[in-house]
């Protein structure tokens, strides 16, 4: 049996507490070393039958760049356009094609899922799970996060995904933090306002 120990309080302060979504980066790059490891990381996150529906595209050349800002809401236009990387992430609707490699001891898995409506459904859902353990991951690596919704999802779709079969979730720029990165921190909920015990 494997003991796990929790994180010191300086790593979850680095995750957690610490951790701010930024909205202005220095123009220090991301390596593509880096990024691979984010997802190196990431992927051992749980999801739903193992069906793993993340699909990330780093967005670098100058080229592929004007062709997201395009498509991204105006007040997300500028910091998109300037941080370090960029990355799409969308859900596979068609996961359930690597069932048979990623949840190998159930051999009826991928027909658990021959209905596209509820393949669609957890391809969501899943994904959304993964979006989350991303940003975590770029976190884990001392890099900001700043993750978006305020983009047109179908424009986005069809520019990055044209053969179909992918829904946009989010995009996320990721860099080192530049100058007033951060708005002023929100407040959150109280532990008696979110959590019961029954």
């Amino acid at each position: 049996m494997t003991t796990q120990s929790a994180l010191d309080a300086t790593a979850q302060d680095l995750l957690f507490r610490d951790a701010r979504t930024a909205n202005t980066f220095t123009d220090e790059p991301v390596s593509e070393e880096t990024a691979h490891a984010i997802y190196d990381l990431i992927k051992w996150a749980p999801t739903a039958m193992n069906t793993q529906p993340l699909r990330i595209v780093y967005v670098r050349s100058p080229e592929a760049r004007a062709r997201l800002v395009e498509h991204m809401s105006p007040g997300n236009k500028a910091k998109t356009a300037t941080a370090p990387l960029v990355a799409i992430l969308a859900a596979d609707v068609d996961f359930h094609e690597h069932l048979p490699r990623t949840f190998p001891h159930f051999p009826g898995a991928k027909d658990v899922f021959a209905d596209r409506e509820q393949r669609v459904e957890s391809a969501r859902f899943n994904g959304a799970l993964q979006v989350g353990y991303f940003i975590v991951g770029v976190r884990a690596h001392g890099l900001a996060a700043g993750p978006m919704a305020g983009f047109d999802k179908a424009a986005l779709e069809k520019e990055f995904f044209p053969e179909g079969g992918h829904e946009v979730l989010a995009v996320v720029n990721i860099g080192r933090p530049g100058p007033d990165a951060w708005y002023a921190r929100n407040p959150r909920l109280d532990l008696h306002e979110a959590v019961t015990t029954v």
